[in-house]
């Protein structure tokens, strides 16, 4: 065990956050903490870095167990050192025996001393050993994995907004590779490319990893353990996001029929009782009944607590049938193009999703549209149109003196007082809470008047940047729900693979300055994707009749030494090829594999059997660390492929 909570009780002033909980963080596991917003997943965090002492109870750590801890909090950093500085803040051993290494150095210039020579070379053998020689190339890997180019790393943290100070220390965070890696909704700051790249990583992490995180798809692909945090305790799952759920529901159901069953007992018991209780020949029976009543270990009726907004998006006029057109769209920010005369057109009904790397115009080209952003080009609005926009400035752009209730009345929406604590108590601002002022609400609160503010138009075309920002899982799937049933046109800038798979039905993306259009669902791109980028790598593949395309070229070299060489090569090429569409074979079967285990552990009656459960839980770690040494020989062999090309090409 790393760290653990052993019956530990936690308390602010008469709230209860946890109650006689116990969490044992083991070596190598990936845990997904969830709970609704404001349940006290942050404070858990908290108690176990030891910021927070709970109120009984304790919790343990291991001597030498390092932890790192990702929250918002730590935006409160500000310094003038380059980014790349400050990521490598993480080495402080390595960095401290480079000072001394040099100081040693010069002393050894003015004198021989063998001991200072000694010392001079366990110095050196000590930042071989820690990897010193390759700190700045981790460095920069981990940076440009995260988003940052080359010429960021040198820029001083200052001048980097919110977001990009994250993912700096998130960089300096991973390089310290710390036992335990606790991180507070990681992806809020990170675009699609960085959340692959985190993933890939944390998939290799040799640590423990806790991710708190709204995003269903993130906590799927990395979690093998859910922590939920629900009405004061802590209930643990074996398995991902995925598991939780269907496990979940089985727990429930098994909890309500038991409930149902226990009632109909009692009910017998209790006629039983009221009918012979007067009897004299019945009496004792009648008093036994009552005892075994009294002693029965009661089970609670299953009463899901849980917040529900009530999201409704109505829509006041029907538009015509072209929403919004772009013609001859140009945006640029100094030598930094987003848009070259790009066209593209909205039309009523889509759904549309903007993806793309940060730094792409993903939200500026959203704000051009929206018409808060100048550009060269035009936008025409189609007929009927009412829009209405919803980005992350918004909540700064909240006056924060108002109340909630007053800043519902500066929309101009023309409702009531009534109508508007309405609309807010779907929001979960109800009674008093309507009175509060917006600068003590936390960031799902602003992010839920934000968002209420926004449905107040009835608009027919909305825009979203990030909307699922600050919003629990459960919140995530109410908007889902609510835009999926929006009889309006939207378009919506989002990270979150598993919201933007549920609500978009058209793809677009900036690529070379232009916006490229995907008529389908993100699942349905993923795919395109994933082959066309298999079709464009792939020039050595096979034709159809299985030669490979650079046989039809003869070798035109007269060096009979170089036509030598070019017919093994050519004959190597032939051998690697086959490895390659073999392992490719190999891959897909072991994917099936898989997918026949997840259904088996899927299935309740595994639960039951213990054995058989940890048996397969067994088989489907072994066939997912085959997949991973396959994947790694795949990339290996096609490398080499490649290689191989650009050497007969020469001699072509």
């Amino acid at each position: 065990m790393l760290v653990g909570l052993n019956n530990v009780t936690f308390e602010f002033g008469a709230r209860v956050i946890v109650q006689n909980a116990t969490w044992h963080i083991q070596p190598g596991e990936r845990i997904g903490l969830i709970g609704y917003n404001g349940t006290g997943k942050s404070t858990l965090l908290k108690l176990i870095v030891g910021e927070y002492q709970p109120s009984s109870g304790s919790v343990e750590r291991s001597r030498d167990t390092t932890i790192g801890y990702l929250h918002q909090d730590l935006l409160s950093f500000d310094t003038n050192d380059s980014i790349l500085e400050v990521a490598m803040g993480a080495f402080e051993r390595v960095k401290h025996l480079e000072k001394e290494i040099e100081k040693l150095g010069r002393e050894l210039e003015q004198t021989s001393d063998e001991k200072l020579l000694h010392k001079y070379s366990d110095k050196l053998h000590e930042l071989e050993s820690l990897g010193g020689y390759t700190i700045h190339h981790k460095t920069e890997e981990v940076l440009q994995g995260l988003g940052f180019a080359n010429n960021d790393l040198q820029r001083p943290y200052k001048e980097f907004s919110g977001g990009w100070r994250m993912r700096v220390l998130l960089a300096k965070m991973i390089l310290q590779q710390p036992d335990v890696l606790l991180l507070d909704e990681p992806t809020n700051h990170l675009d699609l490319p960085s959340i692959e790249w985190l993933e890939k990583y944390l998939q290799h992490y040799k640590g423990s990893v806790v991710i708190v995180s709204h995003d269903k798809y993130f906590l799927n692909r990395m979690v093998n353990k859910i922590v939920e945090l629900y009405q004061q305790e802590l209930h643990i799952y074996s398995g991902n996001y995925e598991f939780y759920e269907t496990e979940k529901q089985q727990r429930i159901e098994l909890q309500q029929r038991a409930y149902e069953n226990q009632q109909e007992y009692i009910r017998q018991q209790e006629r039983f009782i009221e009918r012979f209780r007067a009897k004299a020949t019945k009496a004792a029976a009648a008093q036994s009944a009552m005892k075994r009543l009294d002693k029965l270990d009661r089970v609670e009726q299953v009463e899901i607590e849980r917040p529900n907004l009530r999201i409704n998006f109505q829509v006041d006029k029907q538009p015509g049938k072209i929403i919004a057109t772009l013609k001859h769209a140009t945006k640029k920010f100094g030598d930094n193009t987003i848009v070259d005369n790009a066209e593209a057109e909205i039309n009523r009904r889509d759904k549309i999703a903007l993806i793309g790397a940060n730094g792409k115009g993903k939200s500026t080209l959203l704000r051009m549209i929206a018409g808060t952003e100048p550009f060269e080009g035009e936008r025409v609005w189609g007929y009927n149109v009412e829009e209405s926009f919803y980005a992350q400035h918004q909540l700064e752009a909240l006056n924060i003196n108002n109340t909630v209730l007053e800043e519902m009345k500066e929309c101009g929406s023309g409702k009531t007082d009534l109508e508007l604590r309405s609309l807010l108590g779907c929001f979960l601002f109800s009674g008093d809470d309507v009175e509060k002022k917006i600068k003590v609400l936390s960031g799902g609160e602003k992010a839920r008047v934000a968002l209420a503010k926004v449905i107040t138009g009835k608009a027919n075309f909305l825009m979203l940047d990030e909307p699922t920002n600050h919003l629990d899982i459960h919140s995530v799937d109410l908007l889902t729900e609510a835009l999926n049933k929006y009889e309006g046109t939207l378009i919506l800038v989002s990270h979150d693979r598993y919201f933007i798979s549920k609500t978009a039905n058209t793809i677009w993306e900036i690529i070379d300055h232009e916006i490229k259009v995907f008529k389908g669902n993100y699942q349905e791109y993923v795919e395109w994707k994933e082959r066309s980028s298999k079709f464009e790598v792939r020039s050595l593949k096979f034709e159809e009749n299985n030669e490979p395309k650079i046989q039809k070229n003869e070798l035109k070299t007269q060096n009979p030494e170089l036509r030598t060489k070019g017919s093994e090569q050519k004959k190597e090429l032939q051998r690697l090829q086959k490895q390659f569409s073999k392992l490719e074979e190999e891959i897909n079967q072991l994917n099936a594999n898989k997918t026949n285990l997840e259904l088996e552990l899927a299935k309740p009656e595994n639960y039951t059997d213990k054995n058989k459960f940890q048996q397969l839980e067994k088989n489907y770690q072994n066939i997912k660390q085959k997949i991973a040494s396959a994947h790694a020989a795949y990339e290996q062999l096609f490398e080499k492929i490649m290689e191989l090309e650009k050497q007969i090409k020469l001699i072509l």
